[in-house]
């Protein structure tokens, strides 16, 4: 039988590389931080419309996409040849993906002034929010170098023509927007608003409306210039990242946490005892990123007006009941918010970028109108504020 008393205390000591109670608390930390990072980008997907964010090799160069080319007439004679319409995609490099490392470290002495929810969980807080903002940064870089450039003299108007470049610009690509993000001032919206009361929801640090003046959603930012709206459509941004728990990093020894359900970030807190600091350390490699340049609308208000009128291409034949024409528009709304305005007069009325045309005569895009024989048909795509944005004029055929 063994004498326990001489043996001393050693006998109850603690297996080597046992997993204790400080063990699983700093393991709590760490899941409690990657999946609140998680959940909170995977808010701002869910806004976007972004289904899957893609998966990259450390490293990886991002390149920008510009469409050229047009499509050549359909109309071909009977045995004649039919042309071939070239289309070609420009790859541009923007950008590379890659890991970056960060690091914060909380003292000994600071926890015991202050406590540890103040010192560590709160500062969590602080440096998370800190790496949503590199994310945040470097989208608003590249939407600032958007290509869709133009002047317009009302703020509302610069959202209008935003929201209608970016959905004529898919449409030329032969793409269709699954619909159209903005990107506004802070002040500006709230100058627009007045005293109006006005809900922001959050997601990933974005404040955000949906379904306001014509967008799908509305980003608020002091980020973005005043008397500037920026635009794009959702299907225009894809999710990048590099993932932290890749193994050959395990292999080197450098172990991080990551959320198994988006691997968006590594994160490892461990106890520095030779300066006496709670060390925290992240690796991400995280990008939103707009896929085609030219595909961004950048908007100003006020300064030289640069916008002019756009031209429709309008048609007239004989209607099928007496004194009525039937006109044809060959292009199509740039925005399911505009709608068609008519005047019927003796010659062809004057239309000027922006001009007001609420009182004019609407039009269905079908329906047969009631015309006199040599008149003009003026005819206005408007935006929802019945401002002139293009306009075609047709002499009408009518049936006698």
């Amino acid at each position: 039988m063994h004498r326990i008393g001489k043996l001393g205390l050693q006998v109850f000591a603690a297996p080597d590389n046992m997993t204790g109670q400080a063990q699983i608390q700093v393991k709590a930390r760490e899941i409690d931080f990657v999946t609140s990072f998680g959940k909170n980008i995977q808010a701002l997907l869910d806004v976007l419309g972004i289904i899957r964010m893609i998966k990259k090799d450390n490293n990886t160069v991002l390149k920008t996409k510009k469409v050229t080319g047009n499509l050549h007439s359909g109309e071909v004679a009977e045995g004649e040849e039919i042309p071939y319409s070239q289309y070609a995609v420009e790859e541009i490099p923007f950008d590379t993906i890659k890991i970056s490392k960060y690091r914060k470290g909380v003292t000994l002495e600071a926890i015991a002034e202050k406590g540890y929810d103040a010192a560590v969980q709160d500062t969590d807080e602080e440096f998370k929010t800190d790496l949503q903002n590199v994310v945040m940064d470097k989208l608003y870089a590249q939407l600032k170098a958007g290509s869709l450039t133009g002047h317009e003299s009302t703020w509302q108007m610069a959202v209008a023509m935003a929201i209608g470049k970016v959905k004529d610009k898919f449409k030329k690509m032969r793409r269709t927007a699954t619909g159209v993000a903005v990107w506004v001032n802070t002040l500006d919206v709230y100058k627009y608003v007045g005293a109006a009361d006005i809900s922001l929801q959050t997601a990933f640090g974005f404040e955000y409306m949906k379904k306001f003046l014509g967008a799908d959603v509305v980003f608020v930012s002091s980020e973005i210039p005043e008397n500037v709206v920026i635009a794009t459509p959702l299907n225009n941004i894809i999710g990048y990242y590099i993932d932290p728990g890749d193994s050959e990093f395990v292999k080197a020894g450098l172990s991080y946490t990551t959320d198994p359900t988006t691997h968006f970030i590594g994160f490892h807190a461990q106890g520095t005892y030779e300066r006496a600091i709670s060390d925290l350390y992240a690796i991400m490699g995280l990008r939103l990123f707009c896929e085609y340049l030219d595909a961004i609308a950048y908007i100003s208000v006020g300064g030289a007006d640069t916008q002019t009128l756009g031209k429709l291409t309008v048609t007239a034949a004989e209607g099928s009941e007496t004194g009525k024409t039937k006109i044809s528009v060959k292009e199509q709304l740039m925005s399911m918010k505009n709608c068609w305005k008519y005047k019927d007069a003796a010659s062809a009325t004057t239309v000027k970028y922006g001009d007001d045309v609420k009182n004019w005569s609407k039009w269905d895009g079908e329906s047969e109108i009631a015309s006199t024989a040599a008149h003009h048909i003026t005819l206005v795509e408007c935006d929802q504020n019945y401002k002139a944005v293009r306009s075609g004029d047709v002499t009408v055929a009518v049936k006698s």
